[in-house]
């Protein structure tokens, strides 16, 4: 069983989107960044690309509205999944995932989302600038801690003048 999670560093991704011509070539045989299982928020203006995967939350919703059990959580891989064989392509996964994550598949008819390429996602290993790695569900915590406390940082030391705290 793996307890690993993907990690997403936002300010690493330059909008490349590789990882979503990897993914949907890995499970479709097609570089067609609409069937992948990852995809890029991008706002090109500002320059701010944001990676948007699954979060396989511990109590996953989407697992249980499927109404015909093809979203389950794998037992091995402790990752919610899709099994294309017995989705019906409802969508109530889709809607009721509360980050939006399930894709529903138009030339497949099912939803999609990720599953870690099976415990070897491929889109990290395509990931040149490292913003995406799959670790530890502690470590991705233990980054996301590190992260808030330098950004309460940065946002103190924008506020204060003079030693001073401005609320």
């Amino acid at each position: 069983m793996t307890d690993r999670v993907l990690a997403i560093d936002q300010e690493k991704c330059t909008g490349c989107r590789t990882c979503e011509t990897v993914c949907s070539a890995f499970h479709t045989g097609t570089s067609d960044p609409d069937r992948s299982r990852i995809r890029i928020l991008k706002w090109d203006h500002i320059g701010f690309y944001l990676p948007v995967s699954c979060q396989n939350c511990d109590d996953a919703i989407c697992t249980e509205v499927c109404p015909a059990g093809a979203c389950r959580k794998d037992a091995d891989l402790q990752v919610a999944v899709i099994d294309d064989k017995l989705c019906i392509g409802c969508k109530t996964c889709v809607l009721a995932c509360p980050f939006g994550v399930p894709k529903f598949d138009k030339v497949q008819g099912v939803s999609i989302k990720c599953d870690y390429c099976g415990g070897d996602p491929e889109c990290v290993k395509s990931c040149t600038t490292g913003a995406l790695s799959f670790v530890s569900k502690d470590m991705a915590n233990s980054l996301r801690l590190s992260d808030l406390s330098r950004r309460m940082i940065e946002a103190q030391s924008a506020s204060t003048t003079d030693g001073e705290l401005h609320r």
